[in-house]
């Protein structure tokens, strides 16, 4: 069983009442049934009806004493150290390296970031995770300590207030014309290469928006934002712009020479169970700050 207790802070708001609350939190409804009907949210030790109204300084004991969504997926331990960026009771933020899965295809398989995040956190915790970035991309990933936060992130991810921000070098064979801007154009598979994805009228809606930090001649150094979450989406959106991310071995014509640089920099999220914004940073690695210093 999980368990969480929370201290509530009124702050200058309207009332609210237990009901209210855990929607707020983002806990899904059918989670909601089984907290009321099992008597497991407590107001300073005591079941309370839905509608009663929750007051400042008021101790709430959430006890997910059912199943979560879904199984729980097992790793085995990895052999790598972890970068960590952010970590509390719930929560674990790492940087991954490129060339690095995300996670393991198969449950044989021992290495990925999944794996040496196990092999960090256990046997005290294991690692759920909650978003993934692609392989030869390095940058910052959240991971939860246990599955009951898996559904409150996946609700933030769709109301945008989990939010991912990257950095990338592109190759201009076209100039960009605007210090920012948004590319709108739907992706979708590749019918020629099943690894790829590519820009298709019939494909599923993609929003990236741009700004331009730096740029000569040859290269830029852009700073990007997801409105969609597709996959590969940011690669195959600059690469349809013609500005290829540097090294992309599947969406740049040019031969790879290192690691692909794109960077996943900055996280925001709202910490489960309260309204605080929490923002991680991480420095940008080696190479492409070497790559801007001899290239921009």
């Amino acid at each position: 069983m999980y368990r969480r207790q929370i201290k509530y802070l009124k702050q200058n708001e309207p009332d609210i009442t237990i009901r209210e609350l855990l929607k707020k939190w983002l806990i899904p409804k059918k989670w909601q049934h089984f907290f009321r009907v099992q008597e497991d949210v407590l107001i300073n030790g005591t079941y309370h009806p839905f509608n009663t109204i929750v007051k400042n300084k008021d101790i709430i004991t959430l006890n997910f004493n059912f199943p979560p969504r879904s199984e729980n997926q097992t790793y085995l331990p990895g052999h790598h150290p972890v970068d960590v960026c952010y970590e509390d009771d719930d929560i674990i933020v790492v940087n991954k390296k490129a060339g690095i899965k995300s996670h393991p295809n198969l449950k044989a398989e021992n290495d990925s970031l999944m794996n040496d995040v196990e092999n960090y956190l256990a046997p005290q915790a294991h690692p759920y995770m909650v978003h993934r970035i692609d392989m030869e991309t390095s940058g910052l990933m959240l991971i939860s300590k246990t599955p009951y936060l898996v559904p409150i992130f996946d609700q933030q991810l769709s109301s945008k207030t989990l939010h991912r921000e990257y950095l990338a070098i592109v190759k201009l064979n076209e100039p960009i014309s605007e210090r920012s801007g948004i590319i709108d154009d739907p992706i979708g598979l590749d019918p020629n290469d099943k690894r790829k994805r590519m820009v298709r009228q019939d494909g599923q809606k993609a929003i990236t928006i741009y700004n331009v930090i730096k740029q000569n001649k040859k290269y830029a150094l852009l700073q990007l934002n997801l409105s969609t979450g597709r996959t590969h989406q940011l690669r195959v959106h600059l690469s349809n712009k013609k500005w290829p991310i540097v090294n992309d071995l599947l969406y740049n014509p040019e031969p790879k020479n290192g690691n692909l640089l794109l960077f996943a920099h900055e996280l925001n999220f709202i910490t489960p169970f309260s309204d605080d914004i929490q923002t991680v940073e991480a420095d940008l690695p080696d190479f492409m700050t070497d790559f801007i210093t001899n290239e921009l």
